[in-house]
């Protein structure tokens, strides 16, 4: 008999949220089965009919761009059976494989809800729990529906491109800084009252060339020096975190000048919030200089994302005029 119930595919990925200690309550490691992690979660079975299906049991450090193709791929074959996903996996590089979704998956599928957790499950209060059962009720929510990947954590509900991890152990460990969380989790309700923008072009997964092209992410400090060979060996694109509104020590310009006649450089602002200038600086190094010389601004992606977009725009095919486009339709 076919339940009255929307169907959702939990996707589990490990992380902290699968992840056990030993006897000692140390040295934790993601080896719950999708069915031991869900039997943690009370009252799931009254929302949702769920399904569960093991797609890697990593920590999310070693989740690969490679391993978010496939799981976008898997979701469009899978799209037609259910009625919402929930993607469980590390909190460490959540905020990358969310946004690594939001660019590959368009909005016409079920709701696709990403959440993890700080706690494992042998800790007091451990939090993934929660977490799932409120990815559960947004996956299945009518508020979702239209929006493309969410994250889910803590019971706000936030959007992938503004998502980030700000703390290394609070269970309240996600913000998005230029935006805020979009909605919420209250009791059973599902609350979306801050409807998103164009998100702006989605890929298409069978179209991106795997393995991706390898990026490099360079962070500039104080008295950084010019860029050496080897630190764009092997890259077909770089992304510099620069200070603040988009500025980059005087010595600097000429060694990014000559990266960016090879590949294409993209700088981010390091501050973590805000988007960079356009116009506002004109000295060797500001913004107007960077820019007039040929280089990308991401707009108010921060460098990890920024790294993201570059990789799929490159393994999709796309040429530098192509990609400065897509930076300056980005958020």
């Amino acid at each position: 008999m076919h339940s009255p119930l929307p169907r959702v595919l939990v996707l589990t990925l490990g992380g902290t949220i699968a992840s056990v200690p030993d006897a000692k309550g140390h040295h934790a490691v993601p080896r719950l089965s999708p069915a031991e992690l869900m039997a943690s979660v009370p009252g799931a079975a009254e929302v949702a009919d769920v399904r569960l299906e093991s797609f890697r049991q990593y920590p999310s450090g070693d989740l690969s761009i490679t391993d978010m193709i496939e799981l976008a791929q898997l979701v469009g074959r899978r799209a037609d059976e259910v009625d919402g996903f929930v993607i469980t996996q590390g909190t460490d590089t959540l905020e990358e494989t969310s946004y690594a979704l939001d660019l590959l998956l368009d909005e016409n599928g079920p709701p696709v809800v990403v959440t993890g957790a700080m706690r494992n499950a042998g800790l007091p209060g451990a939090d993934g729990p929660a977490n799932i059962l409120a990815a559960i009720r947004v996956a299945v929510s009518r508020e979702a529906r239209g929006l493309g990947p969410l994250v889910v954590f803590a019971d706000e509900i936030h959007l992938p491109r503004f998502v980030r991890k700000i703390h290394s152990s609070s269970v309240a460990a996600f913000s998005s800084p230029n935006a805020g969380p979009v909605g919420w989790v209250t009791e059973e309700r599902v609350r979306i009252p801050l409807l998103a923008r164009d998100r702006g072009p989605t890929l298409q997964p069978d179209a991106v060339r795997v393995p991706p092209p390898a990026v490099g992410i360079v962070k500039l400090g104080l008295g950084s020096g010019p860029l050496l060979p080897e630190h764009t060996a092997g890259f077909e694109g770089l992304v510099v975190e620069v200070f603040g509104g988009g500025h980059v020590p005087s010595s600097v310009v000429q060694s990014l000048a000559e990266v960016n006649d090879r590949i294409p450089v993209v700088m981010a602002t390091r501050t973590g919030a805000g988007e960079l200038y356009r116009s506002t600086y004109a000295f060797p190094g500001s913004e107007q200089d960077l820019l007039d010389r040929g280089m990308i601004s991401a707009g108010a992606l921060d460098g990890a994302k920024a790294r993201l977009l570059l990789v799929l725009l490159l393994a999709s095919g796309a040429g530098r005029a192509d990609i400065s486009a897509r930076f300056a339709a980005a958020p």
